[in-house]
C-alpha cells in the first residue's frame, strides 16, 4: 500500500476521524522513545504509550515518570503537542455533536433507515397525524418532507425532519424513499387549490419514478385533479373537501342528541376500515346471516359495494351475491 494511497485515505476521514489516528500516531511515537531512552522506567513499549496519553492529557497519575535529562525533554515535547491536540479533539466532538444536531433540526441530514413512513406537508393535519401514528405503530420511523419549514426538534415531533421539495429527486434520496413503507403528501393550505394540487400530483410523479410500488396516499382538493393524480401514480386519493362537506352537512341535520364529529373521529381512530371481497360459501346468505358470521371474527358489517355503489347498512334480508365486497370495521 503506497504513502500516497495512505495520504489519500487520511484525508477523506471526517475531522474526528483524523484527528483521533494523529492522536494515537503521536502517542504511539513518543510512548516509543521514552520506551527507548529509559528502558528501565518504562520496561515495556505499552508503559510508554500509557505514559505519552496521561501525560498529554494533563492527568498525569504519577505512576510513570522520566528520570533523565532526555526522557524530560520528550515530556516536554509531548506536552506542548500532545496536549493541545487531545483538547482540539474533545473541542472538536463537541463542536461536531452540536453541528449534528443543528442539521437534524434543520433539515440537512439524510435519512438512512427503512421501512418508515414518509409524511409530505407541515400542518396541523400533519401534526395530528404523527400524533396517532406513533401511538398506533411506536416502532416505526416518520420522515417528514416540508419546503416551507425551516426549523423541527425532534423533542417537540419525532420524526426526521428533511427541508425541501418533495417533487425533487434529491430530496426523495435523502428520504430513503426506495425502503419507505408508504407515503402520505397532505395539501398545502397557504397556496390556492390549483396550486396545491399541482403541487401534490408533481410530487406523486416525482415518487412513483424513484419507487415503482410504494403506496401513495395523496390530499386533492380539486375533483377535477383526482384523475390527474390516479394518472400520475397515486395508490388512494384522499377528497378532504367532499369528507368536510358531508360532514358539515351532517352536522347541520343530524339529531341533538348525537355528536357526528366526535364519532367520526373516535371511529377513525380506533378502527380500521376494510374490504373483503365476499367468500364463495357465503353467496345467497341474508345481510344478516353473514354480518353474524364475520362479528364473531372480529369483523363489524356496514354494508357492501356492488357495481361501485356503496350500500351503507342496507335491509338485513338483502341477498348478497358473488363480487360484492364487504365494508367491515375492526380494531387496529
Amino acid at each position: 500500500m503506497s504513502i500516497r494511497f495512505l495520504k489519500y485515505i487520511y484525508f477523506r476521514l471526517p475531522t474526528a476521524v483524523k484527528l483521533l489516528v494523529t492522536i494515537f500516531i503521536l502517542m504511539t511515537f513518543f510512548g516509543t522513545m521514552i520506551h527507548l531512552f529509559e528502558p528501565a522506567q518504562f520496561p515495556t513499549i505499552f508503559d510508554g504509550i500509557w505514559w505519552a496519553f496521561v501525560t498529554g492529557a494533563t492527568v498525569g497519575y504519577g505512576d510513570y515518570v522520566p528520570l533523565t535529562p532526555t526522557g524530560r525533554i520528550i515530556a516536554i515535547l509531548l506536552i506542548l503537542s500532545g496536549g493541545g491536540l487531545i483538547a482540539f479533539y474533545i473541542s472538536s466532538l463537541s463542536t461536531a455533536t452540536v453541528k449534528h444536531e443543528q442539521d437534524l433540526e434543520s433539515g440537512r441530514l439524510p435519512f438512512r433507515g427503512r421501512n418508515h413512513f414518509i409524511f409530505i406537508g407541515w400542518n396541523e393535519r400533519t401534526k395530528q397525524l404523527i400524533h396517532i401514528a406513533s401511538e398506533n405503530y411506536p416502532t416505526t420511523r416518520i420522515v417528514l418532507i416540508d419546503r416551507t419549514l425551516r426549523h423541527l426538534t425532534f423533542q417537540e415531533y419525532p420524526v426526521h425532519f428533511i427541508h425541501g421539495d418533495a417533487s425533487e429527486d434529491t430530496i426523495l434520496e435523502k428520504a430513503n424513499i426506495d425502503y419507505a413503507d408508504c407515503v402520505l403528501i397532505t395539501s398545502e393550505l397557504n397556496k390556492s387549490e390549483r396550486q396545491a394540487d399541482n403541487y401534490t400530483i408533481l410530487a406523486t410523479i416525482a415518487i412513483r419514478g424513484n419507487n415503482r410500488k410504494i403506496p401513495i396516499v395523496a390530499e386533492i382538493l380539486s375533483k377535477i385533479q383526482i384523475e390527474n393524480a390516479l394518472r400520475a401514480g397515486a395508490t388512494t386519493i384522499i377528497r378532504s373537501n367532499d369528507f368536510m362537506s358531508g360532514l358539515f352537512f351532517h352536522e347541520l341535520s343530524h339529531a341533538k342528541t348525537a355528536t357526528p364529529f366526535e364519532d367520526v373521529i373516535q371511529l377513525l381512530t380506533q378502527q380500521q376500515f376494510s374490504h373483503l371481497l365476499l367468500p364463495r360459501e357465503l353467496e345467497g346468505k341474508s345481510f344478516h346471516q353473514i354480518s353474524n358470521h364475520l362479528l364473531k371474527k372480529g369483523y363489524l358489517t356496514l354494508g357492501f359495494i356492488r357495481d361501485e355503489k356503496y350500500h351503507i347498512h342496507p335491509d338485513a334480508n338483502q341477498t348478497l351475491r358473488g363480487n360484492d365486497t364487504l365494508i367491515s370495521i375492526t380494531h387496529w
